[in-house]
């Protein structure tokens, strides 16, 4: 596949977590009498990942979130030259999705931007969590959800499956972290809607770039230490 190719992927791929995910938040959570409420919430962020792991996951790897590609890299399955480009994509798709859910939404006549999907600590934390809580959390849950792609997408796993993993894995870090972050674990995913939430869900953004990137480089470097057995500078084929 071209690079070109790849990338388009990651914006798609991209653009269907933030719309799906976001967009099940903002649209469906609280809708009265039908609300899918946070369990729906996460739920629909774990199919999107699932259904676009296997749809694109054969041409870029189905990343689509900037802590997935670092965290890929450090685990030695993904080139550096690679990174920055893929982050561009992924944050296209974000974007876009943000931009897609927002003109939607603010279609209803009594709509109210409030914060859109984005993610808070303190006081913007659903939970009322502090910076501390939120931070930590969301660096063990970016570090578990590595640690699932990692292991799922070894050569050693069975081949066809790691979508499943995936998706599941994300269903069950947003049903943790609802009620703490709004759950992030992904850089690109809270950049969409903080654009359009402004004020306090951009200067709070910088926690669900920093975090997540912590988490995610954790995962990769201590399943490259402790667990792969392929040698360095040879990395074990991932298994879509």
């Amino acid at each position: 596949m071209s690079l070109i190719q790849k990338l388009a992927a990651e914006a798609i791929g991209t653009f269907w977590l933030v719309f799906g995910g976001c967009g099940s938040a903002v649209l469906a959570a609280g809708f009265p009498g039908l609300g899918i409420g946070f369990a729906g919430v996460a739920l629909a962020f774990g199919l999107t990942v699932l259904t676009m792991a296997y749809a694109l996951g054969p041409i870029s790897g189905g990343h689509f979130n900037p802590a997935v590609t670092l965290g890929l890299w450090a685990g030695g399955r993904f080139p550096a030259r690679d990174i920055l480009p893929y982050w561009l994509a992924q944050l296209a798709g974000a974007i876009i999705a943000a931009a897609v859910l927002y003109f939607i939404a603010s279609g209803k006549a009594d709509f109210a931007v409030g914060g859109f999907a984005s993610n808070g600590y303190g006081a913007h934390s659903p939970g009322g969590y502090s910076l501390a809580a939120c931070c930590a959390a969301e660096i063990v849950l970016t570090f578990g959800f590595l640690m699932v792609i990692l292991g799922a997408t070894d050569a050693r796993a069975a081949a066809g499956f790691a979508p499943l993993a995936i998706g599941l894995a994300l269903t069950l870090i947003h049903l943790v972290s609802i009620p703490v972050t709004n759950t992030s674990v992904n850089p690109a995913r809270s950049t969409g809607p903080a654009l359009f939430a402004g004020g306090w869900a951009l200067a709070q953004l910088w926690l669900f770039w920093v975090a997540p990137l912590i988490g995610g480089a954790l995962g990769g470097w201590i399943y490259r230490a402790v667990l792969t057995t392929a040698p360095v500078g040879k990395p074990a084929a991932a298994k879509l």
